[in-house]
């Protein structure tokens, strides 16, 4: 395959990648489909079937680019920092989710659909970036505190990525929701993305 064809297969794949992602600004993952993403696109809808067989496979990878610039975040955090406490990189953590609404979202709602659906070539895509994820947070801890042993990092990783897949239902309320919490006499807290995050960074720190 040529450098051009792999640049407009690349190309291609983020228009409708982006065309998803702008589509799930205002409407739910049962409400777009595949014409909808199609008709946000600059190419065929029939098109898309060239890159993506199903709509979960779009998702998935909207989900791994979310996760591409998290891991990114994670690579700046440490290569701008030679030492950080707890609390700083708590901060640090929280304020890299708080730009990542998108993967807090499709995580907390439609991830088990996205790789049920999703061709095995393009889940292994996905995990490759996932465990970089992974392997970016460990090193964080490796460097920023030392002290860990490397149980206490394993259970940090551990508590800390399913602790995301409850970040966004639990800071992204409809009014809706929050009339059924008032009217069922719930005495719930809101918190924001980086509030409830930066908590429980500092609480697995034990800070």
């Amino acid at each position: 395959m040529s450098k051009g064809s792999e640049e407009l297969i690349a190309a291609r794949k983020e228009e409708i990648i982006t065309a998803c992602a702008e589509l799930y600004k205002t409407m739910s993952f049962k409400e777009i489909t595949i014409k909808e993403i199609g008709n946000a696109t600059t190419f065929t809808r029939t098109s898309i079937y060239n890159y993506f067989q199903t709509k979960e496979e779009i998702f998935l990878a909207l989900l791994q680019r979310e996760y591409e610039l998290w891991v990114r975040h994670l690579k700046q955090i440490q290569s701008e920092h030679e030492s950080m406490t707890g609390e700083e990189f708590a901060d640090a953590l929280a304020h890299s989710l708080e730009e990542r609404q998108n993967l807090l979202k499709i995580m907390s709602m439609n991830h088990y659909d996205m790789e049920d659906n999703s061709r095995i070539e393009r889940l292994i895509e996905f995990k490759v970036v996932y465990g970089e994820s992974l392997a970016e947070v460990r090193n964080c801890l490796d460097k920023f505190f030392p002290e860990m042993t490397v149980q206490d990092k394993q259970n940090f990783i551990f508590s800390f990525f399913p602790f995301m897949f409850g970040i966004y239902p639990y800071t992204v309320v409809t009014e809706k929701q929050r009339e059924a919490m008032t009217q069922a006499k719930v005495n719930y807290v809101y918190m924001t993305v980086y509030e409830i995050t930066y908590a429980e960074v500092k609480k697995l720190l034990g800070i």
